[in-house]
């Protein structure tokens, strides 16, 4: 599997493009095809459809959509590379988050690139991945390096966060999370350190703002 990977750099770079926008799905299809060293194998809407897709070209480079319908790409990135470890995953968003560029690059994403950088950044991120680097554009570094040395917000701190964002207060949490109530002020005081934040509801902005909790 790995070898047939490797033995495709002596043709067109092959690509599948996982994209649920179809306006974005196009613009990515037209920018490829305009190279002559690229070729799009295939298109895949959602993350169940990328690891199909996936199997069935084998491609060199896969071009991921961070928010998909359903299982976001961060996971579905997490899947592929479970079952094909030699996979060289983009990951593609428009959010500039530390916290998600954190998790993709730690889950084995091969580049962060945001949808809003120019054709030919997009271009050299293919190219350099396809060439066996690790690819993290100036952008990116720097949304990275506002927040090199702090101190990670833990899994336990991401669900109090949540349920805070859900509108359930202390008590509500500590009853959730089989936890005492007094336990539940600690992690509040901790993620508000942490993100230097005024109070519990401005965490959860800061928290949104960087990507590491969601909307929903």
């Amino acid at each position: 599997m790995q070898a047939r990977m490797a033995n495709s750099q002596t043709g067109p770079i092959r690509i599948l493009s996982v994209e649920d926008h179809p306006v974005v799905r196009e613009g990515l299809a037209t920018i490829i095809g305009s190279q002559p060293d690229m070729v799009l194998l295939a298109h895949a809407g959602n993350a169940e459809q990328a690891i199909t897709e996936f199997r069935r070209h084998r491609p060199d480079i896969t071009l991921m959509d961070l928010r998909l319908p359903g299982t976001n790409g961060t996971d579905a990135l997490v899947a592929i590379l479970g079952e094909f470890p030699g996979a060289r995953i983009i990951m593609l968003s428009m959010s500039d988050g530390d916290g998600e560029i954190q998790r993709a690059l730690r889950s084995g994403a091969a580049a962060y690139l945001l949808k809003t950088m120019p054709k030919d950044a997009l271009l050299a991120g293919i190219r350099s991945v396809h060439a066996g680097r690790k690819h993290v554009p100036a952008e990116v570094a720097a949304r990275l390096a506002e927040h090199l040395g702090e101190e990670d917000i833990s899994a336990r701190e991401l669900d109090v966060l949540r349920l805070i964002r859900d509108g359930h207060r202390n008590k509500q949490i500590a009853d959730r999370l089989g936890i005492a109530e007094t336990t539940v002020n600690f992690h509040i005081k901790n993620i508000v350190g942490k993100l230097s934040a005024n109070d519990r509801a401005h965490a959860v902005v800061i928290a949104v703002r960087r990507g590491l909790l969601n909307l929903e």
